[in-house]
């Protein structure tokens, strides 16, 4: 039998980052993975995959749209060839699966296939193929992840009724869209389908999409979107999903308790993810629960067994991939003796629609709630020289910063590029910068980044100069 200092149950970000970091410390590790690639949700059927959809839609719909303005002419009609673009997109994910395995190798970490479940707290059973090998581990990183959620009522048949999984890899461009959920992975499909020539009618329990964002940025991408020509039904409740051959019937209520029936050839069900620890047997280990299928953990993400820990998507929190690699790194430190820290607050969130959508730190409405007195600076995207130029005009910045002291307390953005220029705003706030820091930056011109600064200066005694 086998023995390391660590085992890691799981091999997306969260995971694999974890071993790499423990393998760098000196630890003995191994990584226990039941699929035949390694890089779990996100990168086998998740955030890389649906990102290599969203660039390729978005250079078609660029084509099509945009082309013409910038005095590019195509003779022929523009068409779209789905298998090859689900060609390319399956390319990204072997390539990025197989850098995953290249640092393995590199880190020295052992990688076993096979679904690993808890024997006790101290040794690992890998079963694959009807058999089983048992390894033992001094500690263990529960990193096991998780899958999409779903409604009571609604049966899944992964043809018609899909989840995430399914919509990265259909054969065919649907006439009609259903999404239920509007939050980011309904969002980000329904615009790669949209710009594909789909009709799309994305449906919300809640009074807004995104409603764990900011309700301007929930605005703005929403009038956005609806200019795309996405339908948008909020405030409604889907009370049934039937399917009779290839037409799917989605009946559901408005917020004034009237019917609405909705037909499509597909419908996408996105109303978020379920931590994932089937087959698990945390029982055998004695790990505790909570009432959402969680593992619990304390404050150093150690569950009530002192020798396992568990991080990402299947503890308390935001599922973020990049929350997951954080805790990942955290874990393998605290169990090298270090006393590393995360700062949960300034953990970034990111719609990868076109325009992007990024926040960190308090919304308006937090800081409204926990009575915080505020002020806030706004600088739309179309003042700016690079957006007229690239052509990318909606969006805006909005900084909130503390009323007395300044300091910055939440970014929120959308438009061009604010997936990467959100780090900026993560930065300035790690440092606990003031308005009146990130106005005094020089920031090079013309960029999107300008509309950062700007946005300091009007949070700073209303000092914006291009508005």
């Amino acid at each position: 039998m086998s023995t390391y200092d660590v085992a890691v149950i799981g091999s997306g970000p969260g995971g694999y980052v974890a071993a790499i970091r423990c393998a760098q410390l000196g630890l003995k590790t191994a990584i226990i993975e039941k699929y035949s690639t390694l890089g779990g949700t996100c990168l086998n059927v998740g955030c890389i995959p649906s990102k290599a959809l969203l660039d390729s839609s978005h250079h078609y719909h660029d084509a099509v749209a945009h082309f013409e303005d910038h005095g590019i002419d195509i003779p022929g009609e523009i068409k779209i060839n789905l298998d090859k673009m689900m060609e390319r997109k399956a390319a990204v994910v072997s390539q990025t699966c197989d850098g995953v395995k290249f640092l393995m190798d590199k880190n020295k970490i052992d990688v076993y296939e096979g679904l690993g479940s808890f024997k006790d707290k101290t040794h690992i059973n890998i079963d694959k193929d009807g058999e089983t090998q048992t390894i033992e581990a001094k500690k263990t990183i529960i990193a096991t992840g998780s899958k999409p959620a779903n409604l009571p009522f609604i049966e899944l048949d992964k043809e018609r009724v899909i989840t995430s999984t399914e919509a990265l890899k259909l054969k065919e461009t649907p006439k009609h869209m259903i999404v239920i959920g509007g939050g980011v992975i309904g969002l980000e499909l329904g615009q790669v389908y949209r710009r594909l020539g789909a009709e799309v009618t994305v449906v919300e329990f809640m009074d807004r999409i995104i409603p764990t964002m900011d309700s301007a940025l929930a605005k703005e991408l929403q009038k956005v979107l609806k200019k795309q020509g996405v339908k948008f039904l909020t405030s409604t409740k889907v009370k049934s999903v039937e399917r009779n051959g290839d037409e799917i019937t989605v009946k559901a209520d408005d917020k004034k308790d009237k019917e609405v029936e909705l037909k499509g050839d597909y419908c996408l069900v996105s109303v978020g993810r379920r931590p994932y620890t089937d087959g698990l047997n945390a029982d055998a280990a004695g790990i505790q629960m909570d009432e959402k299928g969680r593992v619990q953990v304390n404050d150093h993400l150690q569950t009530n067994v002192e020798n396992i820990y568990a991080i990402g998507d299947v503890v308390r929190g935001a599922m973020l991939a990049h929350k997951a690699e954080e805790e990942g790194v955290f874990v393998a430190e605290t169990i090298a003796g270090q006393k590393p820290h995360v700062n949960y607050n300034l953990i970034p969130g990111v719609v990868y629609t076109w325009p992007e959508v990024a926040a960190v730190g308090k919304t308006e409405e937090q800081l409204k709630e926990e009575g915080v007195k505020y002020k806030e600076g706004k600088f739309p995207m179309r003042a700016l020289g690079r957006s007229r130029a690239s052509g990318d005009l909606d969006g805006f910045v909005k900084i909130l910063a503390d009323e007395k002291t300044d300091e910055v307390l939440g970014i929120h953005m959308i438009g061009a590029r604010t997936a990467d220029l959100i780090a900026e705003a993560v930065t300035a706030m790690e440092y606990r910068a003031s308005a009146e820091d990130i106005a005094r930056m020089s920031h090079a011109h013309p960029t999107f980044a300008e509309a950062v600064k700007e946005a300091a200066l009007a949070a700073t005694e209303n000092r914006a100069i291009h508005v």
